[in-house]
């Protein structure tokens, strides 16, 4: 009976880390309402550099990082970057005070189920904030870079 328990266990962890999303992988489609209660698709950037990023109002290091994706955004939007940011906020208020506050021109899109998101829960995201940079073909080319890393990356996908 030990034995069976131990395969089981085996193969339940080795079916668990298949479903991680990997680099050279695809991401699973997002479909979650905009400012203005619109759907928005991830799926309407294709053909453009993305970076998929989880945050929140209430999340000091994703508001301590929002100026520079902010910057990084207005500096390549032109070559065919965007940002698909994923709020996880329970409170559309906090979540349209912090865009507005931080200044935030990129695609905005909130999830009101907070850490019960069937779209975190996709995406495995257990902290923030989270990021996922996929090219031009919707690949995963890196997952939570920040700063110079993000910034270089970045730059070389639009080139």
């Amino acid at each position: 009976m030990k034995k069976i328990l131990f395969v089981i266990l085996l193969l339940e962890a080795s079916l668990c880390s298949e479903a991680q999303l990997r680099i050279g992988g695809r991401v699973p489609g997002i479909e979650l309402p905009g400012r203005a209660d619109d759907p928005v698709k991830l799926s309407s950037l294709e053909g453009k550099v993305v970076l998929i990023d989880f945050w929140a109002s209430w999340c000091g290091p994703c508001r301590a990082a929002n100026p520079f994706i902010q910057k990084l955004y207005k500096k390549y939007r032109e070559q065919g970057f965007e940002v698909f940011a994923v709020s996880l906020d329970t409170k559309k208020e906090n979540w349209l005070k912090a865009v507005k506050k931080d200044k935030l021109t990129y695609t905005q899109v909130l999830d009101l189920e907070g850490w019960n998101s069937k779209v975190a829960e996709q995406f495995f995201v257990d902290a923030l904030p989270t990021n996922f940079l996929l090219d031009r073909s919707g690949k995963i080319v890196a997952i939570n870079l920040e700063g110079k890393e993000l910034f270089d990356a970045v730059k070389q996908l639009v080139q």
